[in-house]
């Protein structure tokens, strides 16, 4: 599956495990990078002292291509990359942010970037920003996202037909069909973030995994606009943030109503009343628990008899 992301990347396959707070860590960044994909260690939810310690554990657990997802806002950034850098990384995916802040810095070391974005405008910045691909992200995609509430079916095509450098799908993806699905709208790649959620080897705790696997469609609602838009299971914290809106709470109260930790207690303590469950659409057809290689097997598979398929029309 030779194109411009396997090529860029150095990886077998174009798929990229999202770079997700409090689920990524070194167990499954390698365990994808071993199976053909890019892993990425989500740095979002990490000290500068901890990701030195998953990098290192990485680069012990894998000889393949990996990366760090970096997001703009992290208060320690400097600190951040700078481990990046003297520790030879040489994949950064940066996000929540302005492109042009870090990328002269990180291509003058010889490392790829990569944006995260979610619509045409941020992407055609990211590319004068010099990035070597970006990632649109789409409406239906778990974690933060973007305001404008576009389908990944809108903004692939939507980017696609703007920008001339490599194109990463990313929301709503989980399986081999919409893999398909992406690549056929314009995408050299697909990111996938919520399937490998449930996945053995991510940090995330059993208990949010087990959430994430009972999902049904409609189970997920994106809120809090006014701080950061955020897609989360409907859980205790989900209905009172639904009770402050309904009562006409301030930024100031719903901030204090988040606190700080929260997506921690939730994702990473499994606190499945007071934490912040954090996942996207599609894991209404995420039904099991299962190694990241097999999860990436999968999706392959179901690629290459989908895409045989759609070649009888």
């Amino acid at each position: 599956m030779q194109n411009k992301i396997t090529t860029l990347f150095n990886v077998q396959y174009p798929v990229v495990q999202a770079g997700m707070v409090w689920a990524s860590g070194w167990r499954l960044a390698s365990a994808v990078a071993n199976a053909g994909g890019l892993g990425i260690l989500g740095a979002g939810s990490m000290y500068p002292e901890v990701l030195l310690e998953h990098i290192q554990k990485c680069k012990k657990a894998t000889d393949k291509p990996f990366g760090v997802n970096v997001p703009m806002l992290y208060p320690d950034i400097d600190r951040l990359m700078q481990i990046v850098v003297d520790n030879e990384v040489k994949i950064v995916f940066t996000s929540a942010g302005n492109p042009k802040t870090w990328t002269s810095f990180l291509k003058k070391k010889d490392i790829a970037v990569v944006h995260v974005v979610s619509s045409v405008k941020f992407a055609l910045k990211a590319q004068e920003a010099g990035v070597d691909a970006v990632v649109a992200e789409g409406f239906e995609a778990g974690g933060h996202n973007g305001r404008d509430e576009t389908t990944t079916m809108v903004l692939i095509p939507a980017v696609k037909e703007k920008i001339n450098i490599p194109l990463i799908a990313a929301g709503g993806i989980a399986t081999g069909h919409q893999m398909l699905a992406a690549m056929v709208l314009g995408a050299d790649g697909v990111q996938v973030g919520s399937r490998f959620v449930a996945s053995e080897e991510a940090s995330s705790h059993p208990l949010f995994k087990n959430e994430v696997v009972k999902a049904k469609e409609g189970d997920t609602q994106l809120t809090l606009k006014e701080l950061a838009p955020v897609r989360l299971l409907k859980n205790k914290f989900y209905q009172d943030v639904q009770q402050a809106y309904a009562k006409g709470a301030t930024v100031e109260e719903l901030k204090t109503l988040l606190g700080r930790a929260r997506a921690k207690k939730g994702m990473f303590e499994g606190d499945l009343e007071e934490g912040e469950l954090e996942i996207g659409q599609v894991s209404a057809l995420i039904h099991d628990v299962k190694p990241a290689a097999q999860i990436l097997q999968e999706i392959i598979g179901e690629f290459e008899i989908a895409r045989k398929g759609v070649a009888r029309y």
